[in-house]
């Protein structure tokens, strides 16, 4: 049996990739490794960079993975930081593994001799060369300008960092049609249940798994979406349909801590795990287009601009700090422009 593997970072995370000739024996093994996950993108199996699982595939240790003591020092700092200004777990991580990056392709140079054009120099020959996507690069500019306007004793001048221009992308919205057969494909009730609720609320996929039973106010037929992004409280309506979906579940898994449990009791439903219920619905409904769990929100929001929702509405119910991330669905709505005449119909 023959395979390779490497150190790859994907989807701004350190990983060690695995690649081999298709082999039911490992293939199995290779999934009894916690974390393992199979990317279509690279075509090749990828599980956590852990001294362990660095051992159990022969890759050497690395010292370009090792950040200075100085590094090390600022790094831990901006952790520290980052924490007393109480944001979220995810955000702490993702700020902090970009600063890491930074400083750890500047280990041999003091972090207060650092300037503006190492910064512009890291982009270039760093990202750029390594092709890593325009959103990582503005991850990483967030972190820099974030840490390095906390810190004294720095050449580099944080405001005059710019980030990268975002590309023009358009949501991905499914039809009411597909959206009935996605929600319509499970016969168990509580994937049922998950699905329909996303979609009828416009939640995140992360305010679905937090949500608790107290959540659900039946007589003011609201959702209570507490903490969510940005840590905002906001409400959204109860459709009456998803209301008796809602008691049916009750009734047959009585939920204790959380809407949605685990195999535990009072334990969390995974984000792992909902996504698999989605993906079993494609494959029941035979949908091919690559639909996530963010699709249903997005299409949430589309379906109800289409029905005539105000946009201001439609941004308080999404939980949207600005306008102009609401408008965005303007341009997928599809109500005015099959209305729009072609004129190759006149020829």
């Amino acid at each position: 049996m023959i395979w390779s593997a490497k150190l790859i970072n994907h989807r701004n995370e350190d990983r060690i990739g695995v690649k081999f000739e298709k082999d039911k024996e490992l293939i199995q093994r290779i999934k009894l490794i916690s974390g393992a996950r199979w990317s279509q993108q690279k075509k090749l199996w990828h599980i956590p960079d852990t001294r362990e699982n660095r051992e159990r595939f022969q890759i050497a240790p690395e010292e370009d993975t090792v950040l200075s003591s100085e590094g090390r020092k600022h790094h831990d700092l901006f952790i520290r930081w980052l924490s007393s200004k109480r944001y979220s777990p995810n955000t702490i991580k993702t700020y902090s593994d970009a600063l890491r990056s930074f400083l750890l392709y500047y280990k041999s140079k003091d972090v207060c001799e650092l300037t503006n054009a190492d910064v512009l120099d890291f982009n270039n020959d760093y990202i750029l060369t390594k092709k890593l996507s325009a959103s990582y690069q503005s991850q990483i500019i967030s972190a820099i300008k974030l840490y390095f306007r906390t810190i004294r004793e720095t050449k580099i001048e944080a405001d005059k960092l710019d980030r990268p221009k975002k590309p023009k992308t358009l949501p991905n919205v499914l039809s009411k049609e597909e959206v009935k057969i996605i929600l319509e494909a499970h016969a168990n009730l509580k994937h049922k249940m998950m699905l329909s609720l996303i979609y009828s609320c416009g939640l995140r996929c992360s305010e679905l798994l937090q949500l608790r039973p107290l959540d659900i106010d039946s007589k003011r037929n609201i959702v209570l979406i507490k903490q969510a992004k940005g840590k905002k409280d906001r409400i959204t309506p109860l459709s009456p349909k998803i209301l008796e979906l809602l008691r049916a579940y009750y009734q047959l898994y009585k939920p204790k801590t959380f809407l949605f449990e685990g195999q535990e009791p009072g334990s969390n439903y995974s984000a792992k795990s909902l996504q698999s219920v989605l993906k079993q619905a494609l494959r029941k409904c035979d949908i091919k287009k690559p639909v996530t769990l963010h699709w249903l929100r997005h299409s949430y929001a589309t379906h109800l601009l289409e029905s005539g929702t105000d946009l201001r509405y439609i941004q308080e119910l999404l939980g949207h700090n600005s306008s102009r991330t609401t408008e965005i669905y303007t341009h997928v709505s599809t109500k005015s422009i099959q209305q729009i005449k072609s004129p190759f119909d006149d020829l």
